[in-house]
């Protein structure tokens, strides 16, 4: 029987677990991430919810507003969704949006947008891509929109051609009676590809796949068939959701090695964009589907963005577009017209640990639930993140130890992501925190003052101790 000394046992009981040491590396490592953009976490918004966030919901600017000031630059956003692929423009419109719903909360099967929406987008600081349809099969209606577009939008970014091809069926226009297969997407997208930017008489334009995973339609298989066709794609792009509506398994959404195997798939797709010089986005995602009722309103669901972002930056994605969906009735949204959503901490704060950043590197071997990266600038680490993704509801927090060698301040600061619990949520009073401040319901306009917590350095060590359930943000 094996005996434990007393630190040991007193460890047991505090919920210590042992020590975890790790080196930072003074110089770039080989695992590093490729360069950083600026920006990397944006929004996609609904198509035909656009306009309503950014005219009737408050906290949409301040939100993005928040971002933009960590990076100096907004973040990238995205108007697109199912939605898209039911919208035809309207020329003669004078509404952005017109559609018919029994229920508020309801999304329309069918609407019209007219040159209001281009306008409003074209409002907006940050680069923008567009969602136009390709499903209803009117090729002229979509250009007409791309045209206007792309003389109207001085941050246009990209277009997409359609949304979630995989989904599309024989009884959909664009299949015209046919089977809707891998070969044909691949097919259409290249044709219309090819339209599109042939009337717009541009390049790099086209946002390509826009596929949800890797099956059976991937961004691999339609790399293979662009041909001179790639000189009109501006990225290639991925949709992820990793749970289904419905399904309640957080511990497994934001544990650290379920979070590695989830995205393992979209390592081949990256590799396909590289392999066309072009770089791999997820256009669209978020932590479960529809919505994600019952699991993604969760401070949970806040760190599966945190570390979700980091370990896609290393396997090489450029950007990420968190799908915020029906005004009211989504779970997932960062924000609302009354109440702020608990994952918006998991966006803020990973924005807080990239801004300024050049690279980041993983230290651990993404097989236990504790990570720990290094962030660089210019070459040198600037900051270490650490993250415990133990589950945390009730009872004793359990702790994780870590120790950092190869720092060279006396002292260090850090920033720390927490909340109650696991599963708290800021609809039912159980805010999340960085740094003990908090983002007010209805405005998310930051309340309260910075604590920062100041680390002692020995000899080139220092010890953090991460809840379960927590983040740290250190500032070397």
């Amino acid at each position: 029987m094996k005996r434990l000394s007393a630190t040991a046992l007193l460890a047991s009981y505090l919920g210590l677990a042992s020590t975890l040491d790790f080196h930072v590396p003074e110089s770039l490592p080989t695992n590093a991430s490729p360069r950083l953009s600026v920006a990397p976490v944006g929004v996609s918004i609904e198509f035909f919810a656009f306009p309503g966030y950014v005219t009737n919901v408050p906290a949409t600017k301040t939100c993005l507003q928040n971002l933009k000031d960590l990076t100096g630059t907004w973040p990238p956003l995205r108007i697109g969704g199912t939605t898209q692929d039911r919208a035809t423009y309207d020329a003669s419109s004078t509404e952005a949006v017109t559609y018919n719903v029994a229920d508020p909360k309801d999304a329309p099967e069918t609407l019209t947008f007219g040159p209001k929406l281009i306008s409003l987008a074209s409002e907006y600081g940050g680069r923008v891509t567009l969602g136009l349809n390709r499903r209803l099969n009117n090729l002229a209606n979509t250009i007409a929109a791309a045209k206007l577009a792309k003389n109207s939008i001085p941050n246009l970014h990209a277009v997409e051609l359609g949304n979630e091809p995989n989904f599309f069926s024989k009884n959909d226009p664009i299949a015209q009676g046919a089977a809707w297969s891998p070969a044909a997407d691949y097919k259409s997208q290249v044709a219309w590809q090819d339209n599109v930017c042939g009337n717009l008489s541009t390049d790099a334009l086209i946002s390509a796949g826009v596929y949800f995973g890797t099956a059976p339609m991937s961004i691999n298989g339609l790399t293979a068939t662009e041909g001179d066709a790639n000189r009109y794609v501006k990225q290639y792009c991925s949709h992820n959701y990793p749970q289904s509506k419905g399904t309640a398994d957080l511990p497994k959404l934001m544990g650290h090695s379920s979070i590695a195997t989830q995205i393992a798939p979209f390592k081949a797709e990256i590799a396909a964009a590289k392999s066309k010089n072009r770089p791999h986005v997820f256009g669209e995602t978020n932590s479960a589907t529809q919505g994600g009722g019952g699991i993604s309103q969760t401070y949970g669901a806040a760190l599966w963005i945190l570390d979700y972002t980091m370990q896609s930056l290393v396997l090489g994605t450029e950007a990420f577009y968190f799908h915020q969906g029906t005004i009211g009735n989504c779970a997932y949204c960062w924000w609302g017209k009354y109440s702020m959503g608990a994952p918006y901490y998991g966006a803020y704060f990973a924005t807080l640990a990239l801004a300024g950043a050049d690279n980041i590197a993983p230290l651990d071997d993404q097989t236990t639930p504790y990570a720990a990266y290094v962030i660089y600038k210019a070459g040198r680490p600037a900051k270490v993140l650490l993250y415990n993704s133990d589950y945390y509801v009730t009872g004793v927090r359990s702790q994780q130890s870590f120790r950092l060698t190869g720092l060279s301040a006396s002292t260090v600061t850090a920033k720390r992501l927490t909340a109650p619990s696991s599963t708290s949520r800021v609809d039912r009073g159980a805010n999340p925190s960085i740094a003990g401040q908090t983002f007010e319901n209805g405005s998310c306009v930051i309340k309260g003052q910075s604590q920062d917590e100041i680390v002692t350095v020995v000899a080139g060590i220092a010890t953090f101790t991460v809840e379960a359930s927590e983040a740290l943000l250190v500032y070397l």
